[in-house]
């Protein structure tokens, strides 16, 4: 006679990834297979008032034992609603009914946090300095990425400058709202026009280029006005450079055209995305293997960034 006993089989990792646009990122549904994710399933357009039903329908289906390998990804483009959407989530745990949630809206949680932690870690290789008491200057600084590298820069002290092409008013309203959010100091600057670019660089010690992929923000005209830069980083990966002389492969390299006595160093995009990738798939894999429920902001980002950038010697 065969054996018709029904062996127990290990239930699937499940990611159940949120987000308030039209679609999920391939970027992060490729990232989350990777991690060892078994089914992935996107919820796209999802409202902030969903969330706490999402989650609750996700932790009451599989049982104390199921949860563990259940999890929770949170997208979109607002990085202020995502970290509203990951506490709503959080909240709507029942205990021991509960999973881990990672909020990383349009991948602006790991990219700032490599961003900042490689400006942080080749401050103190090339120079022997820290980030707190730097100028910051952030082009391009009101979109996703930007503001949570000034929310970064600022809690480590950093004097920092959000600047806006589109003009000082929306630097200022984009200043005001992550300073009152996350209890840190920064101001808006506008860079409209090769006067107001040019009279930021030449505050600037540190120049971080987060502007859409694509568009050269700082030529090598506009460089010789940095009279104080020490670095420049820049996450465009899209020809041409986002600010002239640091190429995409640069970790550290000096750049040309520079005024500062010294010179100074760049930071290009795929430095800066290395770092990223590592940070992104090692929360993922934190969520899955940690044992416990965990949520992973853009904080609990920086710190995993510190430690990959710690790690490049």
């Amino acid at each position: 006679m065969s054996d018709t006993t029904e062996k127990p089989t290990e239930r699937p990792y499940i990611l159940h990834m949120l987000t308030a646009t039209p679609q999920m990122s391939p970027f992060d549904v490729n990232m989350a297979a990777d991690a060892g994710y078994q089914i992935i399933v996107p919820y796209c357009s999802v409202e902030a008032s969903m969330v706490a039903n999402l989650t609750q329908d996700a932790i009451f289906s599989r049982g104390p034992k199921g949860v563990s390998r259940t999890g929770i990804f949170i997208g979109g483009r607002d990085v202020l609603l995502a970290a509203d959407m990951l506490e709503t989530a959080r909240k709507a745990m029942v205990p021991p009914f509960e999973v881990s949630v990672f909020a990383d809206p349009s991948g602006s949680y790991t990219t700032a946090a490599a961003l900042v932690a490689l400006v942080e870690r080749h401050l103190a290789k090339a120079y022997g300095m820290e980030l707190g008491g730097k100028r910051v200057l952030i082009l391009g600084g009101t979109g996703a990425v930007g503001r949570v590298a000034a929310a970064m820069a600022a809690s480590l002290g950093a004097d920092v400058s959000i600047a806006s092409h589109s003009g000082e008013a929306r630097a200022v309203r984009v200043s005001d709202d992550i300073n009152q959010r996350f209890g840190i100091v920064t101001k808006g600057v506008g860079t409209t026009t090769p006067a107001e670019l040019r009279s930021a660089l030449g505050e600037a010690e540190i120049v971080l280029a987060t502007a859409v992929a694509g568009v050269q923000v700082v030529s090598t005209a506009d460089l010789a006005h940095a009279a104080h830069l020490l670095i420049a980083a820049d996450v465009n990966a899209v020809p041409p450079e986002g600010i002239a002389g640091v190429n995409v492969m640069n970790d550290g390299k000096p750049i040309e055209g520079v005024p500062t006595a010294g010179g100074a160093i760049g930071i290009g995009a795929l430095a800066i995305g290395n770092v990223k990738y590592q940070v992104e798939h090692r929360l993922f894999i934190q969520m899955r293997t940690g044992g416990k429920p965990v949520y992973l902001g853009f904080p609990q980002a920086f710190d995993e960034a510190r430690a990959v950038a710690a790690g490049l010697g």
